[in-house]
């Protein structure tokens, strides 16, 4: 008589399988091109997980990339009765050219002018 195998204990029962998604999805959802988010997972900057030689994402994915990309306003502390002084703008590059004196130059005759002085004919 043949015993029945005991009832495989998988590790996580519990939970279910999270869904995979392609790199057109995640582009979809982040409203960017495709190319940018494979080539980030190529160069490793976002998580990712790999199904032969095919990117796929993960819900947790797309979180941590949503997290990874966002920027927050910068707020400096509040200091009362400190007054603060003006913060400096960055010189432009218009302010930076007229700072540096420019020279002309001056172009060089062709070579095929500077033959045909001579008279030869060729």
């Amino acid at each position: 008589m043949a015993t029945t195998p005991a009832r495989i204990q998988r590790p996580h029962a519990d939970t279910p399988l999270s869904r995979l998604y392609l790199p057109e999805d995640i582009a979809a959802v982040l409203g960017c091109s495709t190319w940018w988010v494979k080539d980030r997972a190529r160069r490793r900057l976002i998580p990712f997980t790999r199904v032969g030689r095919a990117y796929r994402f993960s819900d947790e994915h797309l979180a941590e990339i949503i997290r990874m990309n966002e920027e927050r306003p910068a707020q400096a502390p509040q200091h009362p009765g400190v007054i603060r002084a003006p913060i400096r703008k960055p010189r432009t590059q218009q302010q930076l050219e007229t700072d540096v004196p420019t020279v002309r130059l001056k172009a060089r005759p062709p070579r095929r002018m500077a033959k045909s002085q001579y008279g030869t004919v060729a």
